[in-house]
């Protein structure tokens, strides 16, 4: 991984698509700084693309409310995008399948809960249309990585795809993933195809779902605290920030737009 100050002609970047928690968020807060950074990215006529774990519910409110141009939840389930005072769910899934499948989601989690002490139902699961996410380290008490990849074996011994965030062990039905869901994005509504997209745009994660996402940009960007999975990304970030956590993507921002 190179210095973010070795990121070469970073005002030709078109946007900037990136995590939530631990890589916008600061200890599960959203920072002034960071908040701030986001809205003068978009001010700026970039475009602005969270792409995350977190759930449905959130990410209704995270495209109707935040300045970001349209949202990728739940792991690349679907995207939301909130234009001309409307919302707008394109999911992976019809809406059968996603109720057949959180039957099955809710006996695996019952199974893992039993057999992995300290665990629990990540919080905002009610709030999930896709997924199943295990907390080992959000609202318990922090729980070892390893305990976290034995939490994805069980998942994948069940059929399912999983994995591991900064705080949930995320699983679900279905191939899709982060990646996935923003080239579908990309093509459906800014019309930028594959090419353009790893190119044009960067992308800013700390943890190992963000992995096919660190691959894939030519500009992927880790904040400092993506140390703490050193050794266990299936890709690394090309680049890394001074700052951790949102002071990170607030240093990044500063960057794109020629500030720092």
């Amino acid at each position: 991984m190179k210095p973010l100050a070795q990121l070469g002609e970073p005002g030709r970047l078109r946007g900037l698509l990136f995590d939530i928690d631990e890589t916008l968020t600061t200890d599960g807060k959203l920072t002034a700084e960071a908040y701030a950074a986001m809205e003068r990215l978009q001010h700026a006529g970039r475009v602005v693309v969270p792409i995350t774990g977190r759930p449905a519910g959130w990410c209704d409110h995270i495209a109707r409310m935040w300045p970001v141009d349209a949202v990728v939840g739940e792991n690349g389930a679907f995207y939301f995008r909130y234009v001309d005072g409307k919302l707008a769910k394109h999911f992976q899934d019809d809406k059968v399948t996603r109720l057949r499948n959180r039957a099955r989601l809710e006996d695996i989690g019952r199974r893992i809960l039993a057999e992995i002490p300290g665990c629990a139902l990540a919080s905002d699961q009610p709030y999930r249309e896709t997924d199943l996410a295990i907390d080992f380290c959000e609202d318990v008490p922090p729980l070892p990585l390893e305990t976290a990849a034995r939490i994805a074996g069980l998942m994948q011994k069940e059929g399912l795809t999983a994995k591991i965030s900064s705080i949930h062990v995320n699983g679900w039905l279905g191939t899709y993933d982060k990646l996935a869901m923003a080239k579908r994005l990309f093509s459906e509504e800014f019309a930028c195809g594959v090419a353009q997209l790893r190119g044009d745009f960067a992308f800013a994660g700390d943890s190992p779902n963000d992995a096919p996402m660190f691959s894939f940009f030519d500009c992927s960007v880790g904040v400092a605290n993506v140390a703490r999975f050193a050794g266990k990304l299936d890709a690394e970030p090309k680049y890394i920030t001074r700052g951790a956590a949102g002071a990170g993507f607030a240093e990044l921002v500063g960057r794109l737009l020629g500030s720092a």
